[in-house]
């Protein structure tokens, strides 16, 4: 069966997201002229919009699927808050795990973008980890979920949601009922993720976190290879924008020796992007598309490379946008998969 004939297998697939959710507001206007204050342009409005962005944009990709997911975060209890719950409510998505801090701002970005250019990013948000009996409530809530979902995904956006006790407590149990834990790192957290199942970095945060650049191919597989077998995982893809994909996994040796001992293998995957106008999202695409795509039962080849046909889509657009099944699957026909 080709695979965009497969889209409709994710239907259903239940999906748990645990990390940073994030407000993005975006101020769209036109610059026709410089200010007199200052040298910087003055952006006249025509419009504003607001999206979900970080795991609450990566919980919206996989609901754009029909997937059903849930969602573990915290919010503040200011308007933001309940703006960012009732657009996940209105987008299908489980809020019965988001605790509202009071005490915590909602983590939000405004981008003002003129003539489709991001001009400026104002952030307004807390990066203190969570702790205590917040942290507490969140893993009861997360543990209660796991038993009756087919995969998990940790959205690291460095907002102080995903901690190393956090992973810790939650790896083991979900692995050990088979169910695929995927996370979409940040270099804060990057070596606390041993043992699960598949870490989606892109390029740059892959090289900050062995401390050496990726330049080429050779220190691509270098990079690639460190990681692999320093978290034990089961595979690793590395995210390289116009370069495409690489995926990274280990192929036993015999049914008597383990994993880390077989044959590197690297799967390279071409982009498919005809033309870049904001990578804004792309990553919460991605590891929401490749980790349904697993929970289906793809191979993590096959999950990479409808992925990687996602991803596409996205960056072909302005702001956190998500792809719909039958987008995705003409999209996979024109590829030819």
């Amino acid at each position: 069966m080709p695979l965009h004939q497969k889209i409709d297998l994710m239907a259903g697939k239940r999906l748990l997201v645990i990390g940073d959710l994030i407000l993005d507001r975006y101020v769209w206007g036109d610059v026709t002229r410089i200010s007199q204050e200052a040298p910087v342009p003055v952006v006249e409005v025509t419009d504003e919009t607001v999206r979900v962005g970080g795991a609450a944009n990566v919980a919206h990709n996989a609901a754009s699927l029909d997937a059903t997911v849930e969602v573990i975060g915290v919010v503040g209890s200011e308007a933001n808050g309940k703006y960012l719950l009732d657009l996940l409510q209105k987008y299908n998505i489980d809020t019965v795990g988001v605790y509202v801090d009071e005490e915590r701002p909602t983590s939000t970005k405004t981008r003002i973008i003129a003539t489709n250019q991001q001009i400026v990013r104002v952030d307004r948000e807390s990066k203190l980890p969570v702790y205590g009996s917040t942290q507490e409530q969140l893993l009861a809530m997360a543990l209660n979920k796991l038993p009756d979902v087919d995969a998990v995904i940790f959205a690291d956006y460095d907002k102080g949601v995903v901690t190393n006790q956090l992973i810790q407590a939650i790896t083991p149990v979900a692995k050990r009922s088979q169910i695929p834990v995927v996370v979409d790192p940040k270099v804060e957290n990057f070596w606390n993720y041993k043992g699960v199942t598949t870490i989606t970095p892109n390029q740059k945060e892959a090289g900050t976190a062995i401390g050496s650049m990726i330049t080429d191919q050779a220190t691509l597989v270098a990079a690639g290879e460190e990681i692999l077998d320093r978290l034990g995982l089961d595979h690793l893809l590395i995210t390289r924008g116009e370069h495409g994909m690489a995926l990274f996994q280990r192929l036993p040796l015999d049914h008597d020796r383990e994993m880390s001992s077989g044959e590197l293998q690297v799967c390279q995957i071409e982009t498919q992007v005809q033309e870049v106008f904001d990578v804004t999202g792309a990553g919460d695409t991605v590891v929401a598309v490749f980790t349904l795509a697993l929970a289906t039962g793809l191979t993590p080849f096959d999950s990479v490379q409808v992925a990687n046909i996602a991803g596409g889509i996205v960056v072909g657009e302005v702001g956190c946008v998500t792809v719909g099944k039958n987008r995705l699957r003409l999209a996979l026909q024109g590829a030819g998969l």
